[in-house]
């Protein structure tokens, strides 16, 4: 079946992306109902950013990254560019080259279900990234693919225009369509999250804060001493 190039997609409301900016991917997570996560094996080139834009997403073949060049005239401010192959691949089909294009863009970063290279151009240019693996491995520009269709990573569906959060611990994706309840949801998770650790610092135990004694009686736990236990 023949690639296609869809142009303007739908893309969840800027002030929507911009409110879960403000929150990490373990907390959207959460808020989802333990959704979205695209994956352990996606891991950050860099440390200590956070970013979220909406998709453009890409599907190329193996070891060809033609449809990457296709995808940067479809990319624009406050994207981020999300990558995955037909098979699985680790070569690096993503480097300094494509982030210079894509950052003068107002492309906030890049995900990719494969390998990337020029990490540490990459880390010098403050462009974020996430990917598979990392190899120095290059590619081929012969094969068609697509640009903004919806692509599967981790088991997770990603379409053009959903939300990308990604940070330290991963990457997870957040429909357009729920992008507003997220981050309302988010944001009651974290204020909830701010008197837990404040009764925490006074001593308190999450077994008593969470009411989990109780569970370990329903569960059957009990505690036994060292004494009773070696008897």
């Amino acid at each position: 079946m023949p690639g296609m190039i869809v142009t303007n997609p739908p893309k969840a409301e800027t002030q929507d992306v911009e409110a879960l900016a403000g929150y990490g991917t373990a907390t959207v997570g959460e808020a989802m109902g333990r959704t979205g996560f695209l994956g352990t094996h996606l891991r950050p080139i860099q440390q200590g950013v956070r970013v979220a834009g909406t998709a453009v997403t890409v599907l190329c073949w193996p070891g060809d990254n033609l449809m990457i060049h296709a995808a940067v005239e479809q990319c624009g401010e406050g994207d981020i560019l999300v990558v995955t192959t037909t098979s699985p691949c680790t070569d690096g089909l993503f480097g300094e080259l494509f982030a210079t294009a894509l950052a003068q863009r107002g492309v906030r970063g890049v995900v990719l279900n494969t390998g990337i290279r020029d990490t540490a151009e990459l880390r010098a240019m403050g462009f974020p990234a996430w990917s598979a693996a990392v190899s120095p491995q290059g590619t081929v520009k012969a094969t068609g693919g697509s640009v903004n269709v919806p692509i599967v990573i981790g088991g997770q569906v990603i379409r053009p225009g959903d939300v990308i959060v990604a940070d330290d611990d991963g990457v997870v994706v957040v429909p357009r369509e729920r992008a507003r309840e997220t981050a309302d949801a988010s944001e009651a998770r974290e204020r909830k999250e701010v008197g837990a650790r404040a009764a925490f610092l006074e001593g308190q135990l999450g077994l008593d804060r969470y009411g989990l004694r109780e569970t370990l009686t329903r569960l059957g736990v009990t505690y036994r001493s060292y004494e009773e236990v070696e008897s």
